[in-house]
C-alpha cells in the first residue's frame, strides 16, 4: 500500500531509468536529505560529529569502493586498508608540496593515485581469482604499510615517523586542521560523500557496470560474448581503489588529523570495510552506508551498555564486542546473505501488500 508503483506513470525514458524513479524512494531521501543537512548540523556536538557521523561517511565511501569490487565485479580484496594509507599519504604529500592547491583537488588527485596503485596491484586477477586474490591483495596491505613505514621520504623526514594534516580552507571555510569546525567537516563530508555516491550509483547502472556483473556471475560466458574480462577487472580495481583513496584522504584530512599510516590503516581496516559490506549487502549502494553505519555505531552501543550501564570492565566490553561481530557476521552468511540491503527489500515488499504482508 505504502510503496505501490501504481498510478506512478513514466512519460520518458529518462523518467523511467532514473535512478529513484518511485515516488514514496524520492520522498524517503529527500527527507533524509534534509536531516542530514539541516537538523543534524544544528543537534549535534562535537563528540557526535568526530565520533559518529564523520567515520561513518568516511567508511561509507571506503565500503562503496569495495562493494564496486567485490560486489559488483566479484574480486576478493584485503589490501583495503593498504589502498586507503596510500590516499592518506598520497593527500598530505600534495598538500604539503602544493600549498596553494585547492582541497578538493587535493582529494581527487589522492584518488587518481590510489587508483594506479591498485591498477598496478589488479593486473594478477586476470590468472588469479577467489582465495588467491585475496592473498594478493593481502600480500600488498603488508606491502604498502611496510613501505610508509621504512621510507621517510612519505612522512617528509618526520622523526615520530607520523603525517599531521596542515589547515586548509574550501571556499573560505576552515575544513581540517585542530582549528576546524566539527559541522563544517562533517557538512564538507557529506557533500563530498554524497556527490560520488550518485556517480558510483550511476557508474554501476550502465554498461560498465553490467559488464562488471557478468564477469562477477560467469567470466567464461561474460567472455564469450565479448566482454574482456582483463580490461574489466583492471577497470574495477582502479574505480575501486580511487574511492578507497579518496576515503583514505578523507580518514586524515577530516577525521583522524595525524596517523602514522602502517598502524591507522593496518589489516584490521581491511577486515573491517570488509565486513561493511558484508552486513550491510554485497552489490548494494545503500548496503555499504547500512554497513557502515552498523559497525561504526555498534561498539559505541555496546561500550555505553555494558560499561556505562550494566558496570561491566571495558576489556570485557571490547571481547563481546568481538564475539558480536563474529556472531553477526556468520548469521548473515546463513540467514541472509545479502545483507541489510536485502531487509530492507523485504520490508519495502510487505509495504506493498500491507495490511496483509504474505
Amino acid at each position: 500500500m505504502f510503496y505501490r508503483e501504481s498510478g506512478q506513470f513514466k512519460a520518458s525514458y529518462a523518467a523511467d531509468q532514473a535512478v529513484f524513479p518511485i515516488r514514496q524512494d524520492q520522498y524517503g531521501i529527500a527527507a533524509i536529505l534534509l536531516v542530514a543537512f539541516f537538523v543534524i548540523p544544528y543537534m549535534g556536538d562535537e563528540y557526535f560529529f568526530q565520533a559518529i557521523m564523520v567515520p561513518v561517511l568516511i567508511f561509507s565511501l571506503a565500503a562503496i569502493g569495495l562493494n564496486i569490487l567485490t560486489g559488483y565485479c566479484g574480486q576478493l580484496s584485503l589490501g583495503t586498508g593498504g589502498f586507503m594509507a596510500v590516499g592518506a599519504v598520497a593527500c598530505y604529500k600534495l598538500t604539503t608540496a602544493f600549498p596553494e592547491l585547492n582541497f578538493i583537488i587535493v582529494l581527487l588527485l589522492s584518488g587518481v593515485i590510489t587508483a594506479m596503485v591498485g591498477l598496478l596491484f589488479g593486473i594478477p586477477s586476470l590468472r588469479i581469482k577467489g582465495f588467491y586474490l585475496a592473498v594478493a591483495t593481502l600480500a600488498a596491505q603488508f606491502f604498502l604499510s611496510w613501505l610508509f613505514n621504512k621510507v621517510a621520504w612519505f612522512q617528509n623526514y618526520a622523526p615520530s615517523g607520523t603525517i599531521t594534516m596542515p589547515p586548509r580552507e574550501v571556499f573560505g571555510v576552515l575544513v581540517t586542521g585542530a582549528a576546524s569546525n566539527a559541522m563544517h567537516r562533517y557538512l564538507f563530508c557529506l557533500i563530498f560523500v554524497i556527490v560520488l555516491a550518485m556517480a558510483a550509483k550511476n557508474l554501476v547502472r550502465g554498461p560498465i557496470g553490467r559488464s562488471w556483473m557478468a564477469i562477477r556471475d560467469m567470466d567464461i560466458a561474460a567472455e564469450l560474448i565479448g566482454f574482456r574480462p582483463f580490461q574489466t577487472k583492471l577497470l574495477a580495481f582502479s574505480v575501486s581503489s580511487f574511492y578507497v583513496g579518496v576515503a583514505g584522504a578523507m580518514a586524515l584530512s577530516l577525521w583522524l588529523g595525524s596517523v602514522e599510516t602502517a598502524e591507522a590503516f593496518d589489516i584490521n581496516v581491511s577486515f573491517q570495510v570488509l565486513f561493511m559490506i558484508i552486513i550491510g549487502g554485497l552489490g548494494s549502494m545503500m548496503g555499504s552506508f547500512l554497513g557502515a553505519a552498523f559497525i561504526i555505531l555498534t561498539p559505541i552501543v555496546l561500550t555505553n551498555v555494558m560499561v556505562g550501564s550494566l558496570g561491566f570492565q571495558a576489556v570485557t566490553a571490547k571481547h563481546f564486542e568481538f564475539m558480536f561481530f563474529g556472531g553477526m557476521i556468520i548469521m548473515f552468511l546463513i540467514v541472509e546473505p545479502q545483507g541489510l540491503a536485502r531487509l530492507w527489500q523485504i520490508l519495502k515488499e510487505k509495504l506493498r501488500l500491507w495490511p496483509f504482508p504474505y
